[in-house]
């Protein structure tokens, strides 16, 4: 998994609340275990027509935001069906971080552990980063999980928090293989120990 440390990047505001795991990828779009790939399908029928094209009036259709790393979302957002191709097709797409009021539990589980930020922030000053989304791609927001603060446009500098385990997961890169694999030595040991008081027994360290 990708660490999480410091970037500066486009926001594009989604302000329409409740937007659920089926508008982030359609279930006909979840045939593949794959991760990648599924960028090209992100907001699928919000951002094309039935024929393909794009729709003019999406907003990661339009120039400014067709490169966003940020999204400032309304209420609820990822709600629906604990799909992880949801927060897949979002890092495929390029998205790092999500900026919102709240978001349903399984989705924001799913998505710190593919290496997106999650930030929950009250309303008043989310109302305000969207409006800092809205000015386009010249209006950027640095996120530095390190120092838990967003940097905006203006200089004024927002505070966050974060839960200190997901936090040094994200910052080291670490998913739920990643943090397993970091006490190997002592499973390696545990088994060859286990091996020899339990011959019977297979052993994983031997696979």
């Amino acid at each position: 998994m990708r660490k999480f440390t410091t970037f500066t990047g486009v926001a594009a505001p989604m302000p329409a609340q409740n937007i659920d795991t089926d508008k982030v990828i359609p279930a006909r779009f979840l045939k593949t275990i794959e991760r990648k790939g599924l960028g090209k399908h992100l907001f699928n029928d919000m951002r094309y027509n039935t024929d393909g094209t794009e729709k003019e009036g999406f907003i990661l259709n339009q120039p400014a935001y067709r490169n966003a790393e940020v999204l400032v979302v309304g209420d609820n957002f990822g709600c629906g069906s604990s799909r992880e191709h949801a927060p897949w097709a979002l890092s495929d797409f390029g998205v790092k971080c999500l900026i919102g009021t709240d978001f349903a539990d399984i989705f924001f589980n799913n998505s710190s552990k593919n290496g997106m930020l999650l930030i929950k922030l009250p309303k008043p000053i989310v109302d305000a980063l969207m409006e800092d989304a809205k000015l386009g791609a010249n209006a950027r927001l640095t996120i530095d999980l390190e120092a838990q603060e967003i940097t905006r446009p203006n200089g004024e500098v927002v505070k966050f928090e974060v839960d200190p385990f997901k936090r040094h997961s994200l910052l080291n890169g670490l998913d739920d293989i990643g943090l397993t694999f970091k006490n190997k030595e002592d499973i390696t040991s545990y088994e060859s120990k286990d091996g020899s008081s339990r011959p019977w027994m297979p052993s994983l360290a031997a696979e």
